[in-house]
């Protein structure tokens, strides 16, 4: 058989059948006298055998090594392995699909689509009308991006629904214009602290000592105002602080 014979034959192209002879998968046959390939049918056997590994998902250089080996014994293992791996991929399309049916559930978001989780929570928080609270929103939903947490979100619920946000909430706003030595900062940052439920630091991962403020911690400090920052840089060292000592979960 010509290159063309055997392609049509097992149903794959004449490139395929010239990057298998490429790669080592398909040995070179012998060729006619007019400097054509001269395929067998036992080419035939070993391409069709090429074709079938390869549509159940094994990689060339997997399907290299089953072909070398004869005796079929890690056949055995490639196919259990990549079984195992087909069924992880189940799994996490389940998972996405489940995550997909709870966000068409919800009603639409102005800042989805997020986590179900983090929908409730969004719900739960009244609407109000601060720069600061928009802010936060967006933090959450970048947070939520990056893996977000339901147990975090359930600890943020009760601060959340609470009344003496919208109050804190407005004394940050009116720092946008302060300076970063106005004496409404530090009162307001102990306040802030204050109001954070233990519960929201214990649902923080643990992670290895770090410096307070870094990457992303200087990156968010330069989103506020000047005396806003001076606020959001003293809580975050307390919180950082308190963790340290075993009260939360960074440390």
């Amino acid at each position: 058989m010509r290159i063309a014979e055997i392609a049509a034959l097992v149903g794959v192209t004449t490139r395929a059948v010239r990057h298998y002879h490429h790669l080592g998968l398909l040995p070179e046959p012998a060729r006619r006298a007019n400097g054509y390939r001269d395929y067998s049918v036992r080419d035939a056997v070993l391409l069709a055998r090429i074709r079938r590994l390869t549509e159940l998902g094994l990689a060339l250089d997997e399907v290299r090594d089953v072909i070398a080996d004869d005796a079929g014994r890690e056949l055995a293992e490639v196919l259990a392995e990549l079984d195992a791996d087909l069924a992880r991929q189940e799994a996490e399309i389940r998972a996405r699909r489940g995550r997909l049916a709870e966000l068409m559930e919800g009603p639409p978001s102005a800042e989805g689509p997020v986590s179900p989780a983090l929908a409730r929570l969004l719900g739960a928080a009244p609407v109000i009308d601060s720069p600061m609270g928009a802010k936060d929103r967006e933090l959450l939903i970048l947070f939520d991006t990056a893996g977000g947490g339901e147990q975090f979100y359930e600890a943020l619920r009760p601060l959340a629904e609470s009344a003496e946000l919208h109050g804190l909430y407005r004394r940050l706003d009116e720092l946008a214009d302060a300076a970063p030595g106005d004496p409404r900062i530090a009162p307001l940052a102990d306040a802030l602290v204050a109001a954070i439920p233990d519960e929201v630091l214990a649902a923080i991962p643990k992670a290895p000592e770090r410096p307070v403020v870094t990457g992303f911690g200087e990156a968010l400090l330069a989103e506020f105002a000047p005396a806003q920052a001076e606020v959001a840089r003293l809580v975050m060292e307390a919180l950082v602080a308190k963790t340290r000592t075993g009260e939360g979960g960074l440390s």
